[in-house]
């Protein structure tokens, strides 16, 4: 009996790690504090967090997220076996008929709830996850357009609550072109976390093609370009507190910079990476910064 009911746990984390329940975790998050402080900043909290429409369109992005994570797996099998054997080990606990299968039904509800919204979300997420699959099948092996596109689809789902609250702010679109910089570069670290796996097996990623240095260019580049984008949110946008979050993170990603021209080892990117998902992390909760009073009012 306590066997089983290892195996089944075992099974439960396995399936947790394929979907990367940590980065839908964060979605979530990020996608309710959007809603109450910039899309609904009028409508109590409790309203927001009551809506069982926006609900419905929340777990539609988790379901969407999940299966792509799960297709995504499914295709980096053998590079991920090189790149990352303990996870993969984990990951191999549930079988490639099991994955397949999940995909098929977790898109189908996924389809299913966001169709209960309204025609306009159904169509919204059946062509979110076709390009999911797309990327996955196709354009993931292609050197930047493969960065690019699975950076563009990592910040996708915030425009389905722009759809939803019709508040079409400003602000939004430039702190997810901010963000967009930011998971591109995340996408080239990985890209450099993996290069073993990634020349075993011939994917043709910007590091391999084009080399280690020129990637490092790029990421200096979009580095740059990310400080620009920053120094326009805080001259050009009221942020309140969250401007102090742009000024910091300008100074982490130049840090970042050095860390990235000095690293050589698999290790010393996989260090990179994980700043950027504290970044990323620091990032979503500093919308909490644009108005911190307004934290309180929405409580009370």
């Amino acid at each position: 009996m306590a066997g089983g009911f290892k195996y089944m746990l075992l099974k439960i984390i396995s399936i947790f790690s394929v979907v990367r329940g940590y980065n839908i975790g964060l979605v979530v998050l990020a996608q309710y504090l959007t809603s109450i402080f910039i899309l609904a900043q009028d409508t109590p909290m409790i309203e927001v967090l009551l809506d069982p429409s926006l609900f419905v369109l929340v777990l539609a992005t988790v379901g969407a997220i999940a299966s792509g994570y799960i297709i995504n797996n499914f295709y980096d099998q053998e590079k991920d076996l090189i790149n990352r054997p303990q996870k993969s080990i984990l990951d191999h606990m549930v079988s490639q008929k099991t994955k397949l299968s999940l995909y098929f039904v977790i898109n189908i509800l996924a389809l299913l709830f966001s169709g209960l919204i309204s025609l306009r979300a159904g169509l919204f997420f059946a062509g979110y996850m076709f390009f999911i699959w797309f990327y996955s099948h196709k354009i993931k092996k292609q050197p930047v357009l493969g960065n690019l596109t699975s950076a563009l689809l990592s910040i996708t789902p915030f425009f389905a609550i722009l759809l939803y609250f019709k508040n079409y702010n400003l602000l939004i679109f430039v702190f997810g072109f901010y963000l967009f910089l930011i998971l591109a570069i995340r996408e080239l670290v990985k890209d450099l976390e993996n290069i073993k796996g990634d020349l075993t097996l011939n994917y043709k990623t910007v590091p391999v093609v084009y080399g280690e240095k020129a990637t490092k260019l790029m990421m200096s580049i979009l580095i740059a370009l990310n400080c620009l984008v920053s120094a326009l949110l805080v001259f050009y946008f009221e942020l309140r507190l969250m401007h102090s979050f742009f000024i910091g993170a300008t100074v982490y990603l130049i840090l970042l910079l050095f860390m990235i021209w000095n690293a050589q080892r698999q290790q010393d990117y996989n260090r990179i990476h994980n700043f950027l998902k504290l970044l990323i992390l620091a990032g979503v909760f500093s919308i909490l910064l644009l108005d911190p009073a307004l934290i309180l009012n929405k409580i009370f």
